[in-house]
């Protein structure tokens, strides 16, 4: 798609007249016409503005003519849904928001990344093996762990999640077992509902934010497990069945 039809759709999309999409973006309607009509296109500053204010990535608003790959794992990213973000909600577009949150790298040693890519990425047709050499010569390769000593925040973030750690196994909460690795997750993908003691149902995540967390396995056994979840701001433990079935609060913690 060319941008000029990406514009105006976007445009239509949000019901807007081009002189109320010129308001938006501190342009001229007739700047928005000539774009629509392929007589111009955006500079770089406006495509800026479009892409906060639209929350679109500016490779979609140019139509998409680069393919690109997080810089970190590897992932396609080929939605804008799965593309990470700066902490000013502008989009960062050489990484997926699993390996890039708010202005932070969630990763700073391979072998760890790569045992969660391979829990993900292994099947039916490829052996968690097969997955785990294409990795290790992929990765190196990738601008991030080229570039790992310069783009690194020299520890920091290992050191706040091994300080996590710490406070959520403090809590020794009866067959949780001890978490040792809190990887980034989310939130849209584990946002459960939990029924409280007085009937309200309840979210705690937004569905945008990536945070920390994990699965494990009851001590006890058994078809539940516990998921753990926390950020700067909270810690929650939970328990639920396959596929994140009727889950139960246990825990919610601000910190």
């Amino acid at each position: 798609m060319e941008i000029k039809d990406v514009l105006k759709n976007l445009r239509e999309s949000h019901h807007l007249t081009q002189e109320q999409m010129a308001e938006r973006v501190m342009v001229t309607r007739q700047a928005v016409s000539r774009w629509e009509n392929g007589e111009t296109q955006p500079g770089t500053e406006t495509l800026k503005i479009l892409s906060r204010e639209f929350d679109v990535s500016i490779n979609t608003l140019l139509g998409s003519p680069r393919q690109l790959v997080c810089q970190c794992c590897g992932m396609p990213l080929s939605e804008d849904g799965i593309i990470s973000k700066e902490s000013d909600g502008s989009f960062n577009e050489d990484y997926c928001k699993w390996c890039y949150a708010d202005g932070t790298y969630t990763y700073d040693d391979m072998d760890e990344l790569i045992d969660v890519c391979v829990g993900h990425m292994a099947n039916e047709t490829v052996t968690e093996e097969q997955v785990r050499t294409y990795l290790k010569e992929t990765l190196p390769k990738l601008d991030y762990w080229k570039r790992y000593e310069a783009l690194s925040d020299n520890g920091q973030f290992a050191a706040f999640k091994k300080q996590l750690m710490e406070e959520i196994n403090d809590l020794h909460i009866d067959g949780l077992p001890k978490v040792e690795r809190l990887n980034a997750l989310v939130g849209q993908y584990v946002n459960l509902e939990y029924r409280l003691p007085s009937g309200q149902s309840v979210r705690f995540l937004n569905d945008r934010t990536t945070y920390l967390g994990n699965q494990l396995e009851s001590e006890f056994g058994g078809d539940r497990c516990f998921g753990v979840l926390a950020s700067m701001d909270f810690i929650l433990v939970c328990t639920y069945e396959k596929g994140g079935a009727n889950p139960e609060l246990v825990l919610y913690k601000k910190r």
